[in-house]
């Protein structure tokens, strides 16, 4: 799970954000659980931090629309993911000292 709070629904669109790349562990992980067969409310505890007993509406729709980013990330949306996030690593190595 990302140290960074998720926000309950994901991006969405074509455009690829800072969210998308503080986020790109998590899309990882929701993609392995559904390749792995794990259950939503399993992986909504374990990868999303939000416990679907209590919270069953907002795990649900967390896990929903970020498993449905991390698919347009890995498909549609690579090219767009890889020239953003390349985009940002050639800024940041310019700023080291």
């Amino acid at each position: 799970m990302s140290s960074d709070p998720l926000d309950t629904v994901a991006p969405s669109g074509d455009a690829v954000f800072d969210y998308d790349r503080r986020h790109l562990l998590t899309y990882a992980e929701l993609l392995d659980a559904e390749k792995d067969d794990i259950a939503w409310q399993d992986g909504a505890l374990e990868i999303l931090g939000i416990d679907p007993v209590i919270d069953a509406a907002r795990a649900k729709i967390c896990w929903d629309s970020h498993l449905a980013r991390a698919r347009w990330i890995t498909g549609a949306g690579l090219r767009a993911a890889i020239a953003a996030f390349g985009e940002q690593a050639r800024t940041a190595s310019h700023r080291r000292p």
